[in-house]
């Protein structure tokens, strides 16, 4: 069990300026993130968000003493077989606490690595309740598959009054078969009839899936998978004179998901942590930041959509900053012991722990639409469980 969250607001950090005392000490955080691999897109886009926090706020004070903050960043590849190694890198640089991962099954795989070493992580938006079960160790800031996976099939019945769900998921992907498995229950619950099929690592052909969401009269087509796959099931979809629309979690709030749509007549829904037009102070500078540097704005994807997974990047980063600043130490057994009593108001909204798992305490999910004409989200609603 983890401690009762105690009051502890970080809302003056969440924009504050650079410090000007000069910093004798380092503090360093890692960055537990995919670069590459399935999951590279919204891992970069997840780090995008943590390195813009720390060029807003590079120092720290911790326990009186006024510390530089380095970010120790590597790439966990979206593999979970290759996860525990790049947690061990992390281990060995002497991090104070991680932030990451994108990519739940990753997160899992690491989580016996940082215990081992008594290291704190703060779960971006990896949604899988896995990643927290049976530890003290590993926190999170966002939502969980749960609810979001019955957020999705509440929308799904109350928008397009959908009797039927084709839900496609990925072999050996904690994510993909976590989340599908709650929207299956929750769409059941309401009395709909699911379809269940999966696909294989490095399926590269997705016509038979589509083909049978069509044949078998699907209202609504459910693929929680990583954008590499997204991809090719909009434009297979598209391609097919698919009419339902597609719905997705988090990991579709892309601008790759954006590009891929743009253009076709393909509907996609997706929930999410965030939409663009929430912080207007956080926006503008996040923008004028990427726009200001060319590596920025291709692990971006090109443009300076604000993704979701980046805002709560930024806010993780400052989650840890209070983490540090509870602890009055470096020390990654105190930063442990001060995470359950953490809390901020972030851009993504107030952030506290819960006291059975060091989850997130959410209640809304935002829920957009890509816009095909302009490649833009388009607000739909705040989403909660019925």
């Amino acid at each position: 069990m983890k401690k009762m969250v105690a009051l502890a607001v970080c809302a003056a950090m969440c924009f504050a300026g650079t410090m000007s005392v000069s910093a004798a000490e380092t503090v360093k955080i890692g960055v537990f993130e995919p670069a590459s691999g399935d999951n590279g897109a919204g891992g970069k886009q997840e780090t995008l968000g943590i390195q813009y926090a720390n060029s807003v706020a590079p120092t720290v004070e911790i326990g009186g003493t006024e510390y530089n903050v380095e970010l120790v960043v590597v790439d966990n590849e979206s593999s979970a077989e290759k996860a525990p190694t790049a947690a061990s890198q992390l281990v060995s640089e002497g991090v104070s606490v991680v932030l990451g991962t994108y990519g739940s099954g990753a997160a899992i795989a690491a989580a016996p690595t940082f215990e081992q070493a008594g290291v704190p992580a703060i779960g971006v938006t990896c949604t899988n309740p896995q990643v927290t079960e049976g530890n003290d160790h590993y926190f999170r800031i966002c939502f969980l598959d749960p609810f979001q996976g019955t957020v999705l099939a509440n929308f799904a019945a109350d928008n397009f009054e959908a009797k039927k769900a084709y839900v496609l998921t990925k072999l050996g992907d904690d994510y993909s078969a976590g989340l599908g498995f709650y929207f299956s229950e929750a769409f059941q619950g309401l009395g709909g009839e699911v379809i269940q099929d999966t696909f294989p690592e490095g399926n590269a052909d997705f016509t038979s899936y589509i083909t049978t969401a069509i044949n078998e009269g699907a209202d609504v087509i459910f693929a929680p998978t990583s954008t590499e796959a997204a991809q090719l099931i909009i434009d297979t979809a598209a391609s097919q004179g698919a009419e339902m629309p597609l719905l997705a979690g988090d990991t579709w709030d892309s601008n790759v998901i954006l590009s891929a749509a743009e253009g076709k007549n393909i509907q996609v829904y997706v929930t999410t942590f965030y939409q663009e037009g929430g912080n207007e102070e956080f926006d503008s500078g996040i923008k004028e930041w990427i726009n200001a540097d060319s590596t920025n704005l291709a692990n971006n994807g090109g443009n300076d959509t604000v993704a979701a997974v980046t805002a709560m990047g930024y806010d993780a980063y400052f989650t840890a900053l209070e983490a540090l600043k509870n602890a009055g130490s470096t020390d990654p057994a105190a930063v442990t012991e001060a995470l359950p009593s953490t809390t901020c108001t972030g851009v993504t909204g107030a952030i506290a722990f819960d006291d059975v798992n060091g989850d997130a305490i959410r209640d809304t999910a935002y829920v957009k639409v890509a816009n095909t004409e302009t490649a833009q989200w388009d607000f739909v609603a705040e989403q909660g469980v019925n």
